[in-house]
C-alpha cells in the first residue's frame, strides 16, 4: 500500500519505518532538512532502540522513502498519515499549526485520483478530525476555488501508544490497533494496512523478536471523538496511577510502609496489576503532562472541573522536588556542596528531555546554591544543547561524577547503573548520602556498606 507520513519525528518516523519494513511503500514528509539528511545516511535522528537497522533495512529494499515536497506523493497515496508534533501552549491547550500546515498541504495537493483516508496519528484534541476536514477543503480550494468531492477522502482516528524505548515493539506487538472513522471503506482500508500486524503474519525482524505466544494483535473499532478520547483517557489513567502511587508513598514513609511492598500487595489484584504503581520523583516525557493538559482544557470548555485530574498534576509537580527536600534534610544548608546526578533522561532507553523531572530537580539545586555535576549514558548532549544556562559540569562517567561529591542523587534508572557496586559508589562519595528517587537499590543493601540511603516512600 502506497503511505506518506507528515513529520518524521518519534511518532511519524518509528511509524513509517516499521509500516515499510513490512513491505509498504512509506514516504516521509519532513520539513527539517537536517532531519531529511541523517535519515538518507540510514540513520535515526532520535534515539530509539532498533529503530535504525530498521531504517536502514527498509530504504535499501526501496520500501521507505523521505522528502520535503509533499507534491511528490499527496495525490497518489492511499493512506496519509498526520503524524506532526502537537506542544502545549501556555494554557495547556495543544497546539495544532503543525497539523494544520499538514491538512492544507494535503488539500492543495490532492488529485482525486485515488481514494484516500487522511488520518490523524499525533495525539490531537478532541474533534481534531472535524477540523482537519475543514483545512483540508480549505488548501483544495486555495488551489481550485472549490471544496474537494466528499467520495475522494475521509478523515479517521488512529491514535498512537508508543512508549519511547520501547516504541518499535510497541508498534510491531501492540496491545491493541484502535481505528476510528465514520466511514466503513476507511476502516477497511486501515485493517488492511495493519493486517500483518493483527494477524502477526510477518518474519519477526531481528531487532525486534515477537512475544512468545503471540499470535494475534487486537483491533478496535470505534468512531473518532470515541478514538481521540481514548487516547486521552489512556494517558490520564497511567499519569494518574502513578500519581497514585506517589501520594501513598508519602504516607507510607510517615507511618512506617514500605511503598514498594505496598505497591506489590495491591498489583497482586487483579483489578489493579503491578505496572504504573512504582512510586519516585515522578512522571515526564512527551506525553503525559501534555495530554493532561490538553483534557483539562477540552474538560473546561464543556464546564466540567475534572478535580482528579487536577490533583493528578499537582502531585506530580510537587513530587520532583521531594528529593532536593530530603538531601536538605542530611545536609542542612546545600549550598555550595557538590551534588551528583545520575540520569537527565525522562526515563531509560531514550534521550529525550520534554518534561523530564531531572530538569526541575537540577534548576532547583542550582538555585539553592549547590555544584552540580551529571551523567547519562545517552541524554548529555541534548542536555548541552537544550539546556545552555545550566552551570554543570558532565561527567565522562557514572562513577567520574562521584569524585568528590557530597551526595548522590538518582533521577533516571538506567540499568547500567544497576553493575556499579554500591560499596563503589560509598567509596567515591564523601558523605557517603545517597537520594534514590526511583527506588531503584536495596536500602537495607545500601546501608551494609555505609551509605546514607533515602527512598521515596520508605
Amino acid at each position: 500500500m502506497k503511505v506518506a507520513v507528515f513529520g518524521a519525528g518519534y511518532v511519524g518516523l518509528v511509524t513509517g519505518a516499521v509500516l515499510a519494513d513490512l513491505g509498504h511503500q512509506v514516504t516521509l514528509i519532513e520539513v527539517s532538512e537536517e532531519k531529511i539528511a541523517l535519515i538518507n545516511q540510514r540513520r535515526s535522528p532520535i534515539f530509539e532502540e532498533g529503530l535504525e537497522p530498521i531504517i536502514a533495512r527498509a530504504m535499501d529494499q526501496g520500501h521507505l522513502s523521505v522528502t520535503s515536497a509533499p507534491e511528490t506523493v499527496v495525490g497518489s497515496s492511499e493512506v496519509i498519515f498526520i503524524a506532526v508534533g502537537t506542544p502545549p501552549l501556555p494554557d495547556g491547550e495543544a497546539d495544532l499549526r503543525f497539523v494544520r500546515q499538514a491538512a492544507l498541504a494535503i488539500g492543495r495537493n490532492m488529485t482525486g485520483e485515488t481514494r484516500q483516508v487522511i488520518v490523524n496519528k499525533a495525539t490531537v484534541p478532541i474533534g481534531s478530525a472535524n477540523l482537519v476536514e475543514v483545512w483540508v477543503q480549505d488548501g483544495y480550494r486555495e488551489v481550485h476555488g472549490r471544496v474537494p468531492s466528499n467520495e475522494w477522502y475521509t478523515v479517521a482516528s488512529n491514535p498512537e501508544f508508543l512508549r519511547e524505548g520501547t516504541a518499535v515493539l510497541d508498534t510491531l506487538y501492540p496491545d491493541r490497533i484502535v481505528l476510528g472513522a465514520d466511514e466503513e471503506w476507511a476502516i477497511e482500508r486501515l485493517q488492511e494496512l495493519y493486517l500483518p500486524i493483527t494477524q502477526q503474519s510477518f518474519e519477526p525482524p531481528p531487532e525486534a523478536p515477537r512475544p512468545h505466544g503471540l499470535t494475534a494483535s487486537p483491533v478496535f473499532v470505534t468512531d473518532r471523538i470515541s478514538s481521540e478520547m481514548i487516547k486521552y483517557a489512556a494517558n490520564a489513567f497511567l499519569a494518574t496511577k502513578i500519581s497514585f502511587a506517589n501520594e501513598i508513598a508519602n504516607v507510607s514513609e510517615r507511618v512506617g510502609a514500605d511503598v514498594v511492598q505496598v505497591m506489590r500487595g495491591i498489583g497482586l489484584d487483579q483489578r489493579i496489576g503491578g505496572r504504573f504503581l512504582n512510586a519516585g520523583i515522578g512522571w515526564g516525557g512527551s506525553c503525559f503532562g501534555k495530554d493532561l493538559a490538553a483534557l483539562t482544557v477540552t474538560a473546561e470548555e464543556y464546564g466540567y472541573q475534572p478535580r482528579l485530574l487536577y490533583a493528578t498534576q499537582e502531585v506530580n509537580r510537587d513530587q520532583r522536588l521531594l528529593v532536593v527536600k530530603r538531601l536538605q534534610e542530611v545536609l542542612k544548608p546545600i549550598k555550595g556542596r557538590r551534588i551528583a546526578v545520575w540520569g537527565v533522561a525522562f526515563k531509560p532507553g531514550t534521550d529525550d528531555l520534554r518534561d523530564a523531572p531531572s530538569l526541575t530537580i537540577i534548576e532547583e539545586l542550582l538555585r539553592l546554591g549547590a555544584r552540580v555535576r551529571v551523567y547519562d549514558p545517552i541524554a548529555l548532549e541534548n542536555l548541552r544543547r537544550l539546556r545552555p544556562d545550566f552551570d554543570v559540569e558532565y561527567a565522562d562517567s557514572a562513577e567520574d561524577a562521584l569524585d568528590g561529591a557530597d551526595a548522590l542523587i538518582l533521577a533516571t534508572e538506567w540499568p547500567s547503573f544497576a553493575e556499579i557496586p554500591l560499596s563503589t559508589i560509598a567509596e567515591r562519595l564523601t558523605r557517603g548520602i545517597v537520594i534514590d528517587g526511583r527506588n531503584f537499590w536495596d536500602p537495607n543493601a545500601a546501608v551494609r556498606v555505609g551509605l546514607q540511603y533515602r527512598g521515596i516512600g520508605r
